[in-house]
């Protein structure tokens, strides 16, 4: 319970301080530098914990397991699966959209996003992968879930844990414009996707054996997912169908694979 309560408390602290420049004249504050890619700097706070946190408690031989974690490819298939899943649903979304409207889907638009338009696919990739996969997986999948997990099941354990994360969250809702317009029904609509994103990653996290790199390669394919320029209102409402039923089917056999174990 030590381990997890210091664990949240600097990962918190650690995103919201370097976010403050982002944020900080909500509160009254003097206007602060930012930094080029300063949101995606915030995000490196939950990696930044579960390192110190780890060395504070378990020493260097525990950060070289945490480490190696961040590394460990296997099992192959859900290497496979986390890569590729989130763009075979894009890519379904836009067929039943083409279907839909008559509209042509243009697949290379999958490769690029209007939030940094110099990027090309790789980078795009590399950025989302260091910044918000590794960034955020390292502590809440790498950390912080087998710890919960030791004292709850799995499935309440990703409930507990997207409670977490959303608060986490919070301050983006003071500078990320997405965020920002958000009413009441589009802030459970976001928390909804959390807590099937929270699912899904325990889902994965267990069954490549606690690979935090499988997690971290499909949180960023997910955000590259709806980030995409070809994800326009109603491509993005057919790829949140498909993940939610996921979620949901996923969420379901968990509940079964643990009341059959009872």
């Amino acid at each position: 319970m030590k381990q997890l309560i210091l664990f949240f408390s600097l990962a918190y602290l650690l995103s919201w301080v370097i976010w403050l420049p982002l944020y900080g004249q909500v509160s009254g504050l003097p206007v602060l530098p930012v930094l080029p890619f300063q949101h995606g700097i915030g995000s490196l706070g939950p990696l930044l914990a579960a390192f110190i946190t780890t060395y504070i408690f378990e020493g260097l031989n525990g950060v070289r397991r945490l480490a190696a974690r961040c590394l460990s490819i296997r099992p192959v298939l859900y290497l496979l699966v986390a890569f590729f899943s989130p763009f075979l649903l894009v890519a379904f979304s836009m067929l039943i959209n083409m279907l839909v409207t008559g509209t042509c889907p243009q697949i290379s638009e999958l490769f690029h996003t209007p939030e940094f338009p110099g990027f090309t696919f790789v980078q795009f990739f590399i950025f989302n992968l260091v910044f918000y996969g590794f960034g955020e997986e390292t502590g809440w999948r790498g950390f912080a879930l087998p710890r919960i997990q030791q004292h709850l099941s799995p499935f309440v354990a990703a409930l507990l844990m997207a409670v977490f994360w959303a608060i986490w969250h919070w301050p983006l809702f003071f500078y990320r414009p997405g965020m920002m317009a958000m009413d009441g029904a589009g802030i459970v609509g976001w928390f909804m996707s959390l807590l099937t994103g929270s699912i899904l990653l325990t889902w994965l996290y267990n069954r490549s054996k606690g690979s935090i790199l499988i997690c971290a390669i499909f949180h960023s394919t997910i955000d590259i997912a709806f980030l995409a320029d070809s994800a326009d209102q109603h491509i993005i409402n057919y790829l949140g169908a498909f993940i939610t039923l996921w979620g949901i089917w996923t969420g379901i056999w968990m509940v079964k694979s643990e009341r059959a174990k009872e």
